[in-house]
């Protein structure tokens, strides 16, 4: 699924997000879902219902932000059981905003309003970032603009998108465990104790080496080497 443009309670442009079109295509199919997020945001009670609906949702949720999650969009991105950045996406929180006419009294509501609503945004980020609320809150009255990095760092996110075809493994080792010394010993030691058994089954079965030919060699080759690295 794809979530671009700007999120709102009823479509005015062709690229508007409402919660029933949302919902429609959401719950057209079961299973696992991907979002895909390019929106500066909106209307924060439609971005609130989409909220709703994914944290609802049953199975998993995996968000992928490609461009930018701002404002109410970057709310809708709380809701991923999963949220992946790509290396060159940005993510904002703000307070949030309204238009206000009237008296005194009337511009007071307004404000304890948009008050309510800022505590009710901070509840979304802080069940997916575990941060305290006087982090959000300062955040947001910053205006707080993230890149990937800076959104896994603080917990906005879970990770980067990555180019898999740049991670290909090879001779069948997975690069993925390739992440310090210990593992990288770990699998060339099993890689040549598996070596060297196969050397010495197959030592078993051939004649006994003459002189000229010392079959015997390569194991003892092996076994020493696998003794340096296991020291």
């Amino acid at each position: 699924m794809y979530l671009n443009g700007t999120i709102a309670e009823e479509s005015w442009f062709d690229d508007d997000i409402t919660p029933e079109l949302f919902r429609s295509e959401l719950f057209a199919e079961r299973g696992p879902v991907t979002i895909w997020i390019n929106s500066p945001g909106g209307d924060c009670v439609a971005a609130s219902r989409i909220y709703s609906m994914l944290m609802d949702y049953k199975d998993n949720v995996t968000v992928k932000i490609d461009g930018i999650a701002a404002s109410a969009a970057s709310v809708i991105a709380m809701a991923g059981t999963t949220v992946l950045m790509a290396p060159t996406a940005l993510m904002m929180i703000h307070n949030p905003a309204t238009v206000a006419f009237g008296n005194s009294e009337e511009m007071q509501k307004a404000i304890e309003m948009l008050s309510e609503v800022k505590e009710s945004i901070i509840n979304a980020y802080e069940i997916k970032t575990s941060l305290s609320r006087a982090k959000i809150s300062h955040m947001m009255d910053e205006e707080t603009w993230m890149n990937a990095n800076k959104a896994v760092e603080l917990g906005f996110a879970d990770g980067i998108l990555t180019d898999e075809k740049r991670s290909e493994s090879t001779e069948d080792v997975d690069t993925s465990f390739l992440f310090s010394a210990s593992a990288v010993r770990t699998i060339l030691t099993n890689k040549l104790m598996t070596r060297a058994k196969k050397v010495a089954a197959a030592a078993h079965i051939e004649q006994k080496p003459t002189k000229s030919e010392p079959r015997g060699r390569s194991v003892d080759e092996l076994m020493e080497r696998l003794n340096l690295i296991k020291n």
